[in-house]
């Protein structure tokens, strides 16, 4: 019982860093850069981007962005979105990793949805 116990205070835990991080990372200007042009990366797999995605948006996906970066262009800004924001993490630190500059992170593709309908 004691395990199961602490086994859901770690997952709490867990969900609520992630959830501080989110709000923090998420960049109150993103409207804006998109308004100036900047492309919504999805970087969720083709399956999950056929069943939804934000209009306009180049897809992906984290698994093929190693090999892909190449499409994309370096003087370009990009807003990097997944289902829940990890996966956009992971590919804006790579994307910088590889040298792009103007990369953000987007977090779940859903709250920028939202946030973009809201302005």
């Amino acid at each position: 019982m004691k395990n199961i116990l602490i086994f859901c205070g770690i997952i709490l835990l867990i969900y609520v860093v992630y959830r501080v991080y989110k709000y923090q990372t998420l960049d109150e200007g993103l409207d804006k850069l998109i308004k100036n042009g900047a492309i919504i990366l999805d970087v969720r797999t083709e399956k999950e981007f056929e069943m939804g995605h934000i209009s306009g948006s180049q897809n992906i996906s984290l698994g093929e962005i190693r090999e892909r970066y190449i499409e994309l262009d370096k003087n370009k800004t990009y807003i990097t979105v997944c289902s829940h924001g990890l996966r956009s993490v992971k590919v804006e630190h790579i994307l910088k990793e590889k040298g792009f500059k103007k990369v953000y992170n987007g977090g779940a593709c859903s709250d920028l949805q939202k946030s973009l309908d809201l302005k």
